[in-house]
């Protein structure tokens, strides 16, 4: 039998550390906790291991239906565009003309209409590029295009929020390797903005400035896990990120929406953009899978000073180009849980050449 005052001791002893012993991180933008375990990357691995894809693309495709020139399913035939290119999506998740209406069943079984806009984005019209592979110049083309689409989605008074993402790669679901992303416009708020919206402003009404300027403020100080910087952005991973190698990309300046970037501020943006995903890319040497997107303040809902413009990078693989993160178990469950810490993500992100590894 051990002494008492020995085991005192040894507990003693023990510090609380980040980097080996588990623990939980909360996510300042939800108010959600995850679970981190740093100590199970030593686990060998035997579970799924994904299919590379072929990477080898031409720069037209002529059964694409985005490419230039080509017939969409719905029979519309795409101009020759040679900038990036936007319409309507032939199969829109949400409908302009849908009706108005709910349902309640002792409040039990509830539903409510929803409405809105889903249109398509086309980065550029060469069916081999994506958005690391792009010259910064092409990529301000769709910064511009993302801008005008949010003024005029947003002249729409019934819709009250724009969701700008991209769907990167087959095994984030993307039906279409054309570079491409899009955009939906919806009759409500998601769950996800109602979270940050909640946060944000619980805090701004607090302190009197945004929340993440603070936060940045701290990451910038730390530099543990700021991956790029530059004059008007910094990419980080989030102290309390989900996804092994997830990442932020925040703007200095406190600003709810794209279309308030100036100048300069989009010359900044394309060249973070630019050099982010290229780091993706050169982690495993492959066209690297994600799903990314901005978070920006509702829209025809009065006043948001409280929201700071971000977005969020989402990629699914862990330990190599093969082997992905899936959410299953514990992590559908109760809450979700990570091995691979933010700041180990991060040294590794950081430590990536910025140029593209098809480019050297």
């Amino acid at each position: 039998m051990s002494h008492p005052l020995k085991t005192e001791q040894k507990l003693f002893d023990t510090m609380f550390d980040l980097k080996q012993h588990s623990h939980t991180r909360l996510n300042i933008l939800t108010g959600d906790w995850i679970l981190v375990s740093p100590h199970r990357m030593k686990r060998p691995w035997q579970g799924k291991v994904e299919d590379l894809a072929e990477d080898d693309r031409p720069a037209y495709d002529p059964a694409c239906y985005l490419c230039s020139g080509n017939k969409r399913s719905d029979g519309s035939i795409n101009p020759d565009y040679t900038n990036a290119f936007v319409f309507t999506n032939d199969f829109s998740s949400l409908l302009a003309d849908t009706p108005q209406g709910e349902v309640n069943h002792n409040d039990l079984l509830m539903a409510k209409s929803e409405s809105g806009i889903c249109r398509v984005i086309c980065f550029s019209p060469d069916h081999s590029l994506t958005l690391p592979l792009m010259g910064e110049e092409a990529i301000e083309n769709v910064i511009e295009l993302w801008q005008k689409e949010f003024k005029q989605l947003s002249a729409n008074p019934s819709i009250k929020y724009i969701q700008i993402f991209e769907n990167k790669g087959d095994v984030m679901g993307c039906s279409n390797p054309h570079p491409h992303g899009q955009i939906w416009a919806s009759s409500s708020v998601p769950l996800e903005l109602s979270k940050e919206t909640t946060q944000q402003k619980k805090y701004f009404q607090q302190h009197g400035k945004s929340l993440l300027s603070d936060y940045l403020k701290i990451e910038l100080e730390q530099n543990e896990r700021i991956v790029l910087e530059n004059e008007h952005f910094a990419a980080l991973v989030p102290f309390w990120a989900v996804w092994p190698y997830e990442t932020m990309i925040l703007s200095k300046r406190h600003i709810q929406s794209i279309v308030q970037f100036d100048e300069n501020e989009k010359k900044s943006f394309a060249a973070i953009l630019k050099n982010l995903t290229a780091k993706y890319d050169n982690l495993f040497n492959i066209s690297f899978p994600y799903s990314a997107g901005m978070h920006q303040a509702p829209v025809n809902d009065g006043e948001h000073n409280e929201w700071h413009w971000h977005m969020h990078f989402y990629p699914p693989l862990l330990r190599s180009a093969t082997v992905k993160k899936f959410m299953v178990g514990y992590e559908m469950l109760a809450n979700p849980q990570r091995d691979i810490t933010a700041e180990m993500a991060a040294t590794t992100l950081k430590g990536l050449s910025e140029i593209h590894y098809k480019q050297k």
